[in-house]
């Protein structure tokens, strides 16, 4: 749950039901019936929620691009008005009027803009005005019940009041009385929420130090001297009195019936009545702070309930039943309950986690789920009964960063923030080591068990990886060492089984591009020693990793990188085996799973799920590139922190890191499917990723460069029959290529010829030395760049590795040419020379694949007649490369560094 949005009881007589907002979803929940009815439409966090007073309409709103607020029917869930963008950066508060005609809405950011929405009707806002900046930020506004022309909103420092005046064309005013500390000779504190008394004109205001701020029409005011009241009674409003109510802060303050409601810091709810008499308290809640409190709603409650004998007396003198309807309280611990007032039961609804989640792990066979949080509470969930069927609290000040079950879902590892594990039983959630396993010094930020349970691996944010090994005393494991094979995080852990064995290997991917397999059999108590170390990267930056499944016969190992890519790598020799284009829904894929294969049939089709900065989502296998073939949706806006599947295939877990929710995803391979059908077979997907599709004009250029490759390949100036064929050898792949408009490096060279070269080994034996047009545009649709040329690379190398004048970065001519013959890949002297003076315009069209003889010294004497001793990234990108797509507003980069694209430039 999202603690920090209110909740809403619209319990009735015919429901008992409650609505909160869930990240991006708000949930109508029947908690009599453990039932949810999910409302999505938000691309953004919901930020605020407001109800009307029969509980029939139910407004959310959120904050970011694409904003919106939306009104739902909460008998039946459906959405029936949205209003579109109402505020550029979204909305702050929102309240409705009794009525449920109206909407008032603050929005967010610096200049504040409190608007008025007829939702009932199309069309704009009926009236707006903008607040000061000296007002703080107004978080929470309100109608008058009894004057819904009058408002009042308040930041924790400024109380506003407004009058909305509906003839002459609708226009606000606005009035914000000052108050200090020297008005009443006391401190005031921090304002909270502020409510309009029954039938009168008077405001009242809560505050941190337990007062309660009463505001008044100014001495000498009558409404016999107002004509038009409703104009000017906002500047009539001032403090008239601080009545000290308390010693700890009131977080709310609410009505309901005749009666005054505050909850505060301790868990405590209090009401009084109209003047201000305590009538009736609550104080054994113990549930937490309070920060929100909802009545249900009944037309006829006075005449039902009013004679109860059940209800507690109030604390006057005649000791009269104290009947109220029935609440729900929200605390910031992240705790609703509710309080049946007629016996005065208290029932918990939900106790989740108040703290970021990251840690989550399914287990192995049965539908259960772990899930654990920076607030130290671990619960085991079962997700098809909808139940926590255990949890624990650890000590103050261990968050959980990760967990993971055993293959056996005996037990579970749990990793911490301050650098401690513990294994603890799956069903009781007790300890199973006598003292929690501290090694690292800093947070566990992964966990993995191997297929055995012989060994539990960590890695930490000190970029260590710790092993464990099952140990033959009475404790589950013993430690046997640590090792600091990257210098950077380290993104991925995972153990797999060796070929032909049943012997568990251990790998570990980091930021810093390298792919590291441990040596278990050899490793021993403080000497964990290393088998491989390979960049596996050149330019790129993997995210993730994972285990390929047997869809070919080869044995794969599938990583994901920020530049969109999805790669390939033999699991022993750790050769780049193919280069896919991975799902662009707006940012890279930050994490992958495998869904099992719960057929006894080995071909079965196989899935991989996926989740971006914000989005889940579904791919189909084997991967070839199509983007037909994977769907997302928006999952976490403020980014998923964690990803797994349930063991029998059927949901999709993911954790929302900061805004400490986890949702149930329900998977539809037929719908993936019916898609994938939908956009095509064989290439015609790849086609359609051409400029201008296969009757465009790259296609045809291509075309043309076969043509030209086969006369190379033969001999340009052979006079014998040329043999036309459909495939060109994979040597002309590279030249192809860069006339396409791809410019590869020498790595991505070999990738590509590795790819076409074994890509029938496992099956012939033989190596591949052709390609044919369908698998060279596939080649091209999934090495090439996945969002073309980027002109802020270059910027950014230029400030990075240049200097800068007047704003303008440059480099020096031979700074230039020194670091491209000693950084990156390397260049001889004579190829820089060749290159240069090739494409200064100075060689036969095509450099060394056309010259026949090449003057080195003649060379040379031509780039420094011809090449500028300060180069900028315009004239490089412009004159030098002939991209004239770089504009020259674009390349320059002003003021301070940048922070470095996601990839670097080659």
């Amino acid at each position: 749950m999202n603690r920090h949005v209110p909740v809403i009881n619209i319990t009735d007589t015919t429901r008992r039901m409650i609505f909160y907002a869930c990240a991006h979803t708000g949930i109508l929940y029947d908690f009599h019936g453990n039932q949810q009815l999910l409302l999505q439409g938000h691309a953004n966090n919901i930020s605020c929620t407001c109800v009307s007073a029969d509980k029939r309409w139910v407004a959310t709103a959120d904050v970011g691009s694409d904003n919106m607020v939306v009104v739902w029917d909460s008998y039946t869930g459906v959405p029936v008005r949205n209003i579109f963008d109402p505020h550029p950066e979204g909305i702050v508060a929102m309240a409705m009027t009794p009525d449920a005609k109206y909407l008032v809405t603050i929005s967010t950011g610096q200049n504040q803009i409190l608007s008025i929405w007829d939702w009932t009707v199309e069309g704009d806002a009926l009236c707006s005005v903008e607040l000061q900046p000296s007002y703080g930020v107004q978080s929470y506004v309100l109608f008058n019940p009894n004057n819904t022309s009058q408002l009042v909103s308040n930041s924790d420092g400024q109380v506003v009041f407004y009058s909305w005046v509906r003839l002459q064309g609708n226009s606000i005013k606005h009035f914000a009385p000052p108050l200090s500390d020297d008005d009443f000779n006391k401190p005031v504190g921090r304002f909270s929420q502020s409510i309009f008394l029954e039938n009168c004109k008077r405001v009242l205001t809560g505050t941190s130090l337990g007062n309660l701020v009463v505001w008044d029409m100014k001495k000498g005011t009558t409404e016999g001297l107002k004509l038009n009241f409703l104009s000017i009674a906002v500047s009539d409003k001032k403090a008239t009195k601080l009545v000290r109510m308390q010693e700890r802060a009131i977080n709310v303050i609410t009505t309901t019936e005749r009666f005054i409601v505050i909850g505060d810091v301790l868990g405590h709810v209090k009401f009084f009545d109209q003047s201000l008499k305590l009538l009736n308290w609550y104080q054994d809640f113990h549930l937490g702070p309070i920060n929100s409190l909802s009545f249900a709603y009944s037309s006829d409650f006075n005449e039902i309930n009013g004679g109860s004998c059940d209800y507690p007396p109030d604390a006057t003198i005649k000791a009269r039943p104290f009947a109220i309807r029935d609440f729900v309280i929200g605390t910031s611990t992240a705790v609703y309950g509710h309080v049946h007032t007629d016996g005065t039961d208290v029932t918990v609804i939900h106790k989740d986690h108040d703290g970021p989640v990251h840690a989550l792990s399914p287990h192995p066979t049965e539908p259960r789920f772990a899930v654990g949080s920076y607030s130290g509470h671990l619960q085991i969930w079962n997700y098809e009964k909808k139940k926590v069927l255990v949890s624990r609290t650890f000590e103050r000040g261990n968050m959980i960063r990760c967990c993971e079950f055993n293959p056996t879902g005996r037990m579970i590892g749990v990793g911490f923030t301050n650098g401690s594990i513990r294994v603890v039983d799956a069903i009781t959630l007790h300890d199973m080591l006598e003292e929690p396993i501290r090694y690292a010094r800093d947070a566990i930020t992964h966990i993995a068990f191997s297929h055995d349970s012989e060994f539990v691996a960590t890695a930490d944010a000190e970029n260590t990886v710790s092993l464990l090994k099952k140990g033959d005393t009475e404790e589950p494991f013993e430690y046997v060492g640590r090792y600091k094979a990257h210098y950077k995080p380290i993104q991925d852990l995972t153990f797999g089984i060796q070929l032909d064995s049943n012997v568990p290997r251990l790998l570990s991917l980091g930021q810093d591009r390298v792919l590291v397999e441990y040596d278990l059999q050899n490793s021993s108590r403080d000497d964990i020693r290393l088998l491989t170390s390979d960049r596996i990267e050149q330019s790129a930056v993997p995210f993730c990793m994972a285990w390929y499944p047997p869809v070919n016969k080869e044995s794969f190992i599938i990583t994901a990188n920020d530049q969109f890519k999805l790669k390939l790598y033999n699991s022993t020799t750790k050769m780049c085996r193919k280069t896919l284009l991975g799902p662009a829904f707006g940012s890279p894929v930050q994490k992958i799973a495998i869904l099992p294969n719960n057929s006894d049939d080995a071909s079965a089709k196989r899935y991989m799920a996926f989740v971006t900065t914000d989005k889940v989502g579904l791919h189909s296998l084997p991967l070839d590139g199509n983007p037909h073939n994977a769907v997302a949706f928006i999952s976490h806006p403020l980014g998923v922190g964690n990803l797994c599947c349930s063991y029998d295939s059927k949901y999709l877990l993911t954790a929302g890191g900061s805004d400490a929710t986890v949702l149930m995803w329900a998977i539809n391979p037929a719908a993936l499917e019916a898609q994938a059908k939908l956009g095509g077979e064989d290439l015609v997907p790849f086609y359609g990723l051409l400029d201008g599709g296969r009757e465009g004009d790259l296609y045809k250029e291509l075309e043309d460069y076969f043509y030209y490759a086969q006369i190379r390949s033969q001999g340009v100036d052979t006079m014998e029959t040329r043999k036309v064929a459909s495939s060109i050898p994979v040597t002309e792949i590279p030249y192809v290529m860069r006339a396409m408009g791809f410019y590869p490096s020498e790595q991505e060279i070999e990738d590509m010829l590795n790819e076409i070269k074994f890509s029938d080994y496992v099956e012939t034996g033989k190596y591949k030395t052709s390609v044919d047009m369908g698998e060279f545009i596939q080649l091209y649709i999934n090495h090439r760049p996945a969002f073309g040329l980027q002109p802020d690379k270059l910027a950014w190398a230029f400030e990075t590795l240049g200097v800068t004048m007047d704003g303008l970065p440059f480099l020096d001519r031979s700074e230039l040419l020194h670091l491209l013959q000693n950084r990156g890949e390397h260049m001889t002297e004579y190829q820089l020379a060749e290159y240069l003076t090739t494409l200064l315009g100075f060689n036969a069209e095509g450099g060394s694949s056309e010259l026949q003889d090449f003057d080195t010294e003649k060379a040379g004497q031509l780039i420094d007649e011809n090449l500028p001793y300060e180069i900028t990234a315009d004239m490089f990108a412009n004159e030098l490369l002939g991209f004239g797509m770089y504009s020259s507003d674009v390349l320059q980069v002003e003021g301070e560094s940048q922070s470095p694209p996601s990839a670097q430039v080659n």
